[in-house]
């Protein structure tokens, strides 16, 4: 790993909020590094508000899409709300649907199959609605660029409202409404919402308009944090304030769906992250195993003995989700290996046969282990079918449109995309992929980085400085957990590897020059443990807490190792 240790704040600036807030010279600087400077901006910071969040007509079609769907309630015309079938459509389509038939009967789910229509808006959703004499489709987190699709609806008498938080091509489908932030005529505040979020703004506007109070949605909040933590969409703004009131929602009173999924969890209070590998996994489990629907299903069930019949189902989809993570992975590794492609800038495999509910993930696999843009392709009907996935800094979503000559269709994010080609086109596809990541990526973005927001001395450790860092939660891209380097660090002679294959590092360490020792684990650091043999070494890690038999102590969750 490239360590970088960020620069130090202006002296001025730290003093200034130190003296302001009472605390360490420490949680001044990290405040300030996240662009807090005033008494005020801290007090925004650790204690958001609901009045944060921005008036939801500012977006682009807002009004349009209000109306149209009060319209609809009003002359009791049926709706469709569909979404994807990952984390952020799933929570979308529940969001949706849950609030809509509080106004109305006629309410319909829709999650399109993986595998039989594949990503975002299909004929046959629009044939389904069209056949259930249904005239008004609304469509979270997919459609922004469904521009065929969009036609055939129209054409058959088929409104669309779309709200969708990924980037516009040069064309906009022409539905009676788009809520996309990210339009380029869309002078909304916040442009960095998932689906979920733009789905939750909607029910805002529409609540408003009926002149409904606004503390009828907060419940609906649990499920817009979730999104939010599993889309990776930055940690700051609207998102932020969405997030921190979610997980309010999620610790004192979860859904019957959520409280059936963390029921094994014992701790006492779950962290965002938390959510992010409990209960994200298990949501996305359903519709790469099986079918979104299941998700949405556990997510609007309200009676508990139900919704655990739900989760238990799902659980079994996400070990046999595991099962197959490992397996192809396994393959794709071999497969590179086997190609001698080491050395390339990027990674493409295929193998017709990977289920393609996981290649997803399997990219965020190699991207770990080789570091560099990646692609897993699999065999989708008569098309490849991929996965992308990338390493900060590097803007994936650009790469692919270099390569938009051998792509049938492609849409996402600067880190994570999907798109589908035809077979004949794999290896002019896989070499122009190549080309173009390498003319335009740097050595540097191809070595992990490890960002580090200051020095700490262990003697700096303790309840208060901790209880006033969890207060910086939720955490996510650009609010991430701070990151701090401890120097002269030696083990107290417990360091072992534990774990399958030994993989993972758990120690025991103090410092030489300071007062304070704390247990550390160190995942996937297994193999470093001979550093502690050193005289000293210099560990980067995250503070964190651990909960065991009821007592709770802090520990390191080291990021890194290195001899000094």
């Amino acid at each position: 790993m490239r360590w970088t240790i960020q620069p130090k704040p202006p002296i001025e600036k730290v003093n200034h909020l130190q003296k302001a807030l009472g605390v360490s010279a420490t949680i001044a600087s990290l405040l300030v590094q996240r662009g807090i400077e005033t008494f005020e901006e801290a007090k925004i910071f650790f204690r958001p508000t609901l009045e944060q969040l921005h008036d939801p007509f500012l977006m682009k079609d807002m009004d349009k899409a209000v109306e149209r769907i009060l319209k609809a309630i009003e002359a009791q015309e049926r709706i469709l709300v569909y979404g994807d079938y990952d984390v952020d459509g799933t929570t979308s389509v529940a969001l949706m649907a849950t609030y809509l038939q509080t106004l109305s009967h006629d309410i319909t789910a829709y999650i399109p199959d993986r595998y039989a229509e594949g990503y975002g808006i299909s004929f046959q959703g629009i044939d389904y609605a069209y056949d259930n004499g249904i005239r008004l489709i609304v469509a979270l987190d997919c459609g922004i660029k469904a521009i065929e699709k969009i036609a055939y609806a129209k054409e058959k008498g088929i409104d669309f409202i779309i709200c969708d938080h990924h980037r516009p091509g040069t064309q906009l489908p022409e539905a009676t409404a788009i809520l996309d932030p990210k339009r380029s005529d869309c002078e909304y505040p916040f442009n960095e919402l998932c689906g979920c979020g733009v789905g939750f703004k909607l029910i805002q506007a529409i609540q408003s308009s009926i002149d409904r109070p606004f503390e009828e949605l907060i419940p609906y909040l649990d499920l817009v944090a979730t999104a939010i933590g599993a889309d990776i969409v930055p940690m700051n703004g609207e998102n932020r304030v969405l997030a921190y009131f979610g997980m309010q929602v999620i610790n004192s009173n979860p859904r019957p769906g959520f409280k059936a999924l963390i029921a094994q969890n014992k701790k006492q209070e779950l962290t965002i992250t938390d959510v992010v590998f409990t209960i994200a996994p298990r949501i996305n489990a359903a519709g790469r195993m099986k079918h979104g629907l299941h998700a949405v299903e556990l997510l609007v069930e309200k009676n508990y003995e139900q919704a655990k019949e739900f989760a238990e189902a799902i659980e079994v989809y996400n070990s046999n989700r595991r099962d197959a993570d490992k397996t192809i992975t396994e393959e794709a590794l071999l497969q590179i290996k086997e190609n001698c492609e080491e050395e390339r800038k990027t990674t493409v495999v295929y193998q017709p046969h990977w289920h393609k509910g996981v290649i997803g993930i399997v990219a965020s696999r190699l991207t770990e282990t080789y570091y560099r843009p990646t692609l897993v392709f699999t065999k989708s009907g008569e098309k490849l079918a991929a996965s992308a996935r990338s390493v900060i800094g590097f803007d994936v979503y650009n790469a692919l449109e270099g390569c938009s000559e051998y792509i049938e269709q492609f849409g996402g994010h600067k880190y994570a995309a999907g798109l589908t080609l035809t077979e004949d086109n794999y290896l002019n596809f896989k070499q122009k992929f190549e080309e173009v990541v390498t003319s335009q990526i740097t050595t540097k973005l191809l070595t992990p980085e490890l960002s580090i927001d200051a020095e700490l001395n262990f003697s700096e450790i303790d309840d208060k400085f901790n209880r006033i860092l969890k207060q910086f939660a939720p955490f996510g891209p650009e609010n991430l957990a701070p990151v701090f380097l401890t120097k002269k660090a030696i083990d107290s002679g417990y360091a072992k590897t534990v774990g399958a294959d030994d993989k993972h590092l758990k120690c025991f360490i103090k410092q030489t020059n300071s007062s304070g020792q704390f247990g550390g684990i160190g995942f996937n650091l297994g193999n470093k443990i001979d550093l502690f043999k050193e005289k000293s070494v210099s560990v980067a890690y995250n503070l964190d807490e651990n909960e065991w038999n009821g007592k709770c102590t802090l520990q390191l969750r080291i990021k890194d190792i290195k001899p000094e």
